[in-house]
Parts: structure tokens; sequence; C-alpha cells
């Protein structure tokens, strides 16, 4: 049947230059998905955050003129030695001690594990300043220190209170108790380490030792390393408390100048809160270095220190205003 005249003409029929050709396609911006919930949250952030900063900058009750009297008087930055001093002896002595109990808890003695595992409850169960006054007083319970055969002859003795300073008492309390966490971080990343690396190791036919210091450990720093900076913090907040056995560390420095002169308590607070948060930064950002040294290896790509993601995010911001600047 014969189709009638006027009918459209299908485009397998039509002639070749009849045939319409597709459009070209053209660049089209992609819009971003609006998310009003975000940028309202955001505002009222920023709005809190600048109530509490203009607060905190126009209350006289800060008294920020006597804070700056006070931040590097030479009474403060005594204290602030202590502290530090307390803080590095105690860190040092926790992790050999910490190092040690681990090893004992890990070992194949059940005396060397029951050992370890009491301490570790015991320290953990009691608070530091208790454990500080204990220390403190440790003379009005035991005059004299011997060291022979027990219940028998002593080699030698000597007198506690010519050796328990306040200075040892607080090293000494601050790293028993430091010792106690430092186990359980150390034993943690121990057994973090792959028990293929300690068949490998004993299937050489190395020392124990040896395989412990050049195997196992290096390893087991990847999850020891950030939990134990994580106790570093803990620990120079924690020196505060040896104003309780008469040393006058950063915070019994403020203390007693505070109860000189009443009238800068406030700022004497302030000046303790920002050099704890001075100390604690300092000691995130090694962390930081520190935890992207043992990551060697481990990742393909070691993440960026804060100097290149600034790099990154100014390069970014470049690229984005020159593409829509072309736009």
């Amino acid at each position: 049947m014969s189709e009638p005249p006027g009918a459209a003409v299908s485009l397998a029929q039509a002639p070749p230059d009849e045939v319409i050709a597709p459009k070209p396609l053209t660049a089209q911006r992609v819009l971003p998905l609006r998310r009003p919930g975000r940028w309202i949250v955001t505002a009222v952030v920023l709005v809190l955050v600048a109530q509490f900063i203009h607060g905190l900058v126009s209350n006289p009750f800060y008294q920020w003129d006597r804070f700056g009297y006070w931040f590097l008087r030479p009474t403060i930055l005594d204290g602030l030695l202590v502290t530090l001093d307390v803080t590095a002896l105690s860190a040092v002595l926790g992790l050999l001690g910490g190092t040690l109990l681990a090893l004992a808890r890990l070992s194949r003695s059940p005396v060397l594990r029951a050992v370890s595992w009491t301490y570790v409850w015991a320290l953990r169960s009691i608070p530091l300043i208790v454990v500080l006054i204990l220390l403190y007083n440790f003379s009005a319970l035991y005059k004299t220190l011997s060291v022979g055969v027990p219940f028998g002859p002593a080699f030698f003795s000597f007198d506690e209170s010519r050796l328990a300073t306040d200075m040892v008492v607080a090293v000494v309390g601050l790293s028993l108790n430091e010792a106690a966490y430092a186990a359980e971080v150390v034993r943690g990343g121990i057994l973090s380490v792959d028990q293929g690396q300690h068949e490998a190791a004993a299937a050489l036919g190395l020392p124990k030792g040896y395989q412990f210091t050049r195997i196992v450990f290096p390893q087991a720093l990847r999850s020891i390393t950030p939990n134990y900076v994580n106790q570093l913090i803990g620990l120079i907040k924690g020196t505060s408390l040896v104003f309780y056995v008469s040393l006058l560390d950063l915070f019994g420095s403020a203390q007693t100048m505070g109860s000189t002169y009443p009238g800068d308590i406030v700022p004497l607070l302030l000046v303790v809160t920002v050099w704890y948060l001075i100390l604690t930064s300092l000691l995130s950002v090694v962390q930081f270095y520190v935890e992207r040294y043992y990551a060697r290896g481990a990742t393909r790509t070691l993440p960026p220190t804060p100097l290149q993601k600034l790099r990154t995010g100014l390069r970014d911001l470049r690229d984005r205003a020159r593409r829509e600047a072309a736009l």
C-alpha cells in the first residue's frame, strides 16, 4: 500500500544531505549541591566563638595586664623548669619500668607474670596523690632501709630521710605510677606485631634479645608512640600534684604567689593554663613527627606535614580562582 502524498519521510529514507547533524557538545558548569544546614551551623559556631573571645578579652576579671606581668616572672620560670625536670625523669624511668613490666607480663614464668599483673593492678587502682603522700611520709613508716639476706643480717643500711628529698619523692612517685600505665601500652604494642614476624625471627636462629631489640620492638613502636605520648600529656598535667609534697613546680609556684597576692589568683591560674597548653602543644608536634617517622614502610605515602598541607591548600585555592576566572 503506497503512502499518501505529504507523509513524513523516515530518517532511513531521507537523502544523505538532509540528515540532521547532532548538536556539538558544550562545556557546562557543574553546580555543587547546596547544604544550607551546614552553613547555618557554621555561622552559629562562629558567633559563639566570637562571643567567647570577646568576653575573654574584654572582661576585666581576667586582668590581662597582671597576666603579662606574671607570665615570665623568675618564680614562674623556676617552677616551669622543675615541671620539665620532673616530667623528663619520670617519663624515662616510667617507660623503662613499663617495658620491664610488659616483658615480665609476656614471659613464661608464672611468678613474673603474677608480680607484673599485681603491680599494674595496684598502681592503677591507687590515686596518684595517695602514692605521693605515702612516699612523702615513708620515713615515718621505715626509719632506715637495709639490703641483706631476708630474715638475716643486713649488708648495709642507710637513712631514708636523707635520700628522700622533695624532688626524689616526686620523681619516684610519678615514675611508679607511670610505669603501671606504660606497661600496658608497651604490652599492647608488642602484641600488635604480627606473629609471623616472631616466627620468622625465631626461624633465623637469632637470639631472643636481638629479636626483640631489632625486629619486634621497632615495629611495636608504631603502636606504642601515639599511646605513650598521650600518657606523657597526662604526666605533664599530673606533675601539678607534686605541690602537695612541698615541691614548687609550675602550679606550686603559682599557688604560692596566689597566697601572697590574693588579688592575682585568676591571672596566675591563666598563666599556668597557658604554659600547660604550650607544653602539651609542643609534645603533640613531636608526636606527629615521631609517628610520621615510624610510618615509613607501613604506608604507601607518608602523611603530609602542616606546612605541606598549607601549600596544598593555597595551590588549590589558586587553581580554583583561575578556573572561575576562565569561566
